[in-house]
């Protein structure tokens, strides 16, 4: 028998609205269940949005419209959102509500208010959950949690206080979250340790030692005693942050309380003392530590150790070692390796020598390190024959040398000029496949190139080329390198003289050679070197040209050196800051004030971080169209305080800026000014002036052709046989 059909008033009646806290109980039939005024917010699934190009038709260029609003459009990516939904689904509903409404608003406002009042109440899980979110303006969690406070019958609970100090923490508001203790205190719930434990715990994360000072005497003033641990952490912040007083003023204030001190407090103290180099009273810590507590074990002399070697205090690491040995500690291999790689490094190798042998009688295992670290001290000592020994040590212990053994070896011999030995060495890397790099051959290059033995260099070369290397680059880093030292230059062309029959020539090792014979003061050498390159089938590049023109300003050779900046310029690169330099001052030493001026500007548009005697010398130009000296020899003084002398490059810019925006007088009284104050002298205020006469009459002419022009009257000068040559 089918079921009664119900009435026919009951299927106008509207469904009565349920509205729930959170989610229902589920059931059975119902097992999750979401929905209602506030839980009802679903994320929106980004790949609906995401643009699909696989159905759609195949590109046709000749249909392409650029115009087409279509083809303005943005290609869908991903959507803005995604990442906050990701944050906020582990959420509860009523979080996600509040946080939700945080990012529709962006701000705290009457709008985002009246939507937060919606809610039936708000509870401290709820605000510490919200205070949680990473994902939120800091400005609008604030105004949050006091809106919060605010509420008929809520009051914070400690969670929400420590939610709102780790959140004003992470938006680098510390110094707010230092007034929350004052904060818990007006709202009748006073701080406890807890609450200063994470403040310090915060600033000693961040290293802000003295905010933990301050938060420890607000701890003081509150009246609130904090136990060993927290007393650990103070003077350990304050010790890693380099406020020693402060950490020992903390440790009185522990002795006063009548705690008693732990291995860990003792440890933080003589650290502090060995980093700050105040060895007797970190001795007498150490006694303190030994009568009241226990006797410092090999980590504790090891760590002292350590702190004394990262601040370089070697003598105090052998007195903490001596008291080590007096207190009966045996080292082990740590603390070995810790002193004797440091004395290596402090060129006290003996030293470091006698702690190895004494660690090989104990049978500690000793580490490869440390025999690197020995061998590289007494190669740098210059005793080859110390070191060689180490290496057959190493090798009978059982170790494989590696590349940076070998490297230190093969210089130490090479240094000693034991060529055919550092060779031999070099073959072992090759039959160990060590895989050789440069700075384990070029020793040897430089050994073969002193001793005079050129054949074997490009026997050498020739090997290189084999194993892999880049001979081009090889032989710059070489020719670098050989330059810098002494009579490193000679060599240097020698070897390039060599080289050159063999076919190993580039134009970086040319201009590597025309940098070093001009900075040699062999300027025509270099310039011979530049023609040859021009002659040969090689192209100078830029840095060549630049190099040509600092040697053609240096013999005096302007014009020259014009016409190679235009070189320069036809490769469309940029010269060097030298090359613009030298190129200026050697054109407003003959008086070439137009080319000067326009080259400064030119410079100063293409390069990073121009000479700064050129931008004085277009502030220059720029105060002369005031027609006042005094104003120019202020621009001039300030330039000398800045530690830039006045040269000839901004008496010229004076010559320009005057004869175009000033008079003759006005520029004569600040060359005069110049002399006074022992910028230029006679000789130069005479060169200048007659500088300054021509210029001003180019000036003229110029003006004057150009009102001819202008007038239209070149034509009827003409007719009368004025011929204008300018």
């Amino acid at each position: 028998m089918p079921p009664p059909s119900p009435p026919p008033g009951a299927l106008t009646k509207p469904n009565k609205p349920y509205f729930f806290y959170g989610h229902r109980k589920p059931t059975q039939s119902r097992p999750t269940v979401r929905g209602g005024l506030f839980s009802n917010r679903q994320t929106v699934n980004p790949e609906k949005f995401r643009h699909r190009t696989a159905a759609h038709e195949p590109f046709d260029l000749q249909k392409w419209d650029p115009d087409d609003e279509a083809n303005r459009k943005p290609t869908f990516g991903k959507d803005p959102s995604e990442k906050f939904f990701s944050l906020a689904k582990n959420l509860s509903p009523i979080a996600r509500y509040i946080v939700d409404a945080f990012r529709k608003h962006k701000q705290w406002s009457p709008q985002l208010v009246q939507e937060l009042n919606r809610l039936r109440r708000v509870t401290p899980t709820l605000v510490t959950e919200v205070l949680k979110f990473p994902d939120v303006d800091p400005r609008v969690s604030s105004k949050f949690f006091h809106w919060a406070g605010k509420q008929k019958g809520y009051k914070h609970d400690f969670a929400c206080y420590n939610a709102f100090a780790y959140f004003l923490n992470r938006s680098n508001h510390f110094r707010e979250a230092d007034q929350l203790p004052e904060l818990m205190h007006m709202q009748g719930k006073p701080p406890t340790e807890k609450q200063f434990e994470i403040l310090i715990r915060m600033h000693a994360d961040s290293n802000r030692g003295l905010r933990v000072h301050y938060v420890y005497e607000k701890m003081k003033k509150f009246g609130v005693k904090p136990r060993v641990f927290l007393y650990n952490r103070i003077m350990d912040a304050l010790v890693k942050t380099n406020h020693l007083d402060l950490a020992m003023s903390v440790y009185r204030d522990f002795k006063e309380e009548g705690l008693s001190e732990e291995n860990v407090t003792y440890m933080i103290l003589i650290k502090g003392m060995c980093k700050a180099g105040r060895l007797d009273e970190m001795f007498d810590l150490v006694d303190r530590m030994r009568k009241n507590l226990c006797k410092p074990d090999v980590f504790a002399y090891t760590a002292m150790v350590k702190v004394l070697v990262s601040e370089g205090n070697l003598n105090g690491c052998l007195t903490v070692w001596e008291e080590m040995k007096r207190d009966g500690v045996e080292p082990d291999s740590m603390a070995y390796s810790t002193l004797i790689m440091a004395l290596c490094e402090g060129k006290f190798v003996d030293k470091g020598y006698e702690l190895f042998k004494e660690m090989k009688g104990r049978n500690c295992l000793i580490d490869r390190a440390i025999y690197g670290s020995l061998i590289e001290a007494y190669v740098v000592d210059g005793k080859v024959g110390s070191a060689c020994d180490l290496l057959k040590d190493l090798i009978n212990s059982g170790y494989r040398a590696d590349l940076a053994i070998y490297n230190s070896l093969i210089k130490g011999l090479c240094n000693s000029k034991l060529v055919d030995r550092a060779y031999k060495l070099f073959q072992a890397t090759i039959r160990e496949d060590l895989q050789p790099d440069f700075n384990t051959v070029n020793p040897i290059l430089i050994c073969y190139v002193e001793l005079k033995k050129l054949n074997d260099f490009c026997k050498l070369l020739e090997q290189m080329e084999k194993l892999g290397f880049s001979i081009n680059e090889s032989l710059l880093d070489f020719f670098s390198g050989i330059v810098e030292t002494n009579d490193g230059v000679a060599i240097a062309m020698e070897v390039f003289e060599f080289l050159k029959i063999r076919n190993y020539i580039n134009v970086p090792i040319y201009n590597i050679l025309m940098d070093a014979l001009f900075k040699n003061g062999n300027e025509k050498k270099a310039l011979s070197l530049f023609h040859e390159l021009k002659d040969a089938d090689l192209a100078p590049d830029s840095s060549t040209l630049c190099n040509a023109i600092l040697c053609y300003i240096k013999i005096g050779d302007v014009r020259e050196a014009c016409n190679t900046y235009n070189a320069v310029k036809e490769m469309s690169s940029v010269p060097s800051i030298d090359a613009y330099y030298a190129l200026v001052k050697g054109l407003s030493d003959i008086g070439e004030v137009d080319a000067a001026m326009v080259l400064v500007r030119d410079c100063l548009a293409h390069v990073t971080g121009g000479p700064m005697e050129f931008k004085y010398a277009l502030t220059v130009i720029h105060v002369c169209k005031s027609n006042d000296a005094r104003k120019v020899v202020e621009v001039v003084g300030e330039m000398a305080e800045q530690g830039c002398t006045p040269s000839s490059i901004t008496c010229t810019a004076v010559v320009y800026g005057m004869c175009k925006h000033g008079s003759i007088e006005e520029a004569r009284s600040v060359f005069l000014s110049m002399r006074e104050s022992k910028f230029i002298t006679e000789a130069d205020v005479i060169v200048y002036d007659e500088f300054l006469v021509d210029h001003m009459k180019e000036t003229t002419a110029d003006l004057v052709l150009s009102g001819i022009k202008f007038f239209g009257l070149e034509s009827k000068l003409k007719a009368k046989g004025v011929v204008i040559n300018r």
